[in-house]
């Protein structure tokens, strides 16, 4: 990953974590919790692409992972928002620019209902039932209606800054002060090149207009 992309992930991902944490869990509506982490990554991955949304992932779900309360199997979150980061990455669109919000739309309701089913499958292969007890048709709903709610005021506002970061002017000053330099150099060099073409025209024209000279004046001093 490029390094303005991890610049702008991490705090992105550690304000989303808290702020699930420390305000959504606390909320304590009925079903599923509103899931920040998993918007904020959504967000990249739609600008970054399926390898930056499965590393973003990855590392959003392995740290709400290891944040308290976690009270599940270290691993198991990051693999989820991996797959799921990979899979959203997978539908980028091009240049990063939404022409439409039914598909960002459409993303995250497929990726609330994905995510909790995967979460639910994972628990279930490591002998977790959690999700059995409280129902998984009321999470899978509560997931996907708290997550399309939350949507528009999250997923727009993190690939704008996606956007802004891809096209960093530190950056492009960065690369812009590299490409000139390489392309002096060639520029300068075909410079050079046309210059000694040039000087050596002048010098055979030169050249001929003496013997051209000489001529005509042999030619007078013999008549």
């Amino acid at each position: 990953m490029r390094v303005n992309r991890i610049l702008l992930s991490v705090p992105l991902v550690v304000v989303a974590l808290v702020i699930q944490v420390s305000v959504l869990a606390r909320l304590h509506l009925p079903g599923a919790v509103p899931d920040l982490l998993l918007l904020t990554v959504l967000g990249l991955a739609l600008v970054y692409g399926h390898v930056g949304g499965a590393l973003i992932g990855f590392g959003a779900g392995l740290l709400a992972d290891l944040a308290p309360p976690a009270d599940h199997a270290a691993g198991r979150y990051a693999l989820v928002l991996c797959v799921i980061g990979y899979l959203a990455g997978l539908v980028k669109p091009e240049n990063g620019q939404v022409k439409s919000a039914t598909g960002p739309m459409v993303v995250v309701v497929a990726a609330a209902v994905g995510s909790t089913l995967l979460y639910a499958g994972v628990g279930a292969l490591v002998g977790d039932t959690a999700a059995r007890h409280v129902g998984l048709t009321g999470l899978l709903f509560s997931a996907a209606l708290y997550d399309l709610l939350l949507a528009p005021f999250v997923v727009p506002g993190i690939m704008f800054l996606a956007r802004r970061a891809e096209n960093d002017p530190l950056a492009e000053t960065g690369s812009a002060s590299t490409t000139p330099d390489l392309s002096s150099g060639w520029l300068s060099s075909g410079t050079g090149l046309r210059i000694g073409g040039r000087r050596g025209g002048m010098k055979l024209r030169a050249a001929r207009s003496r013997a051209t000279r000489a001529g005509r004046i042999k030619g007078v001093k013999r008549l």
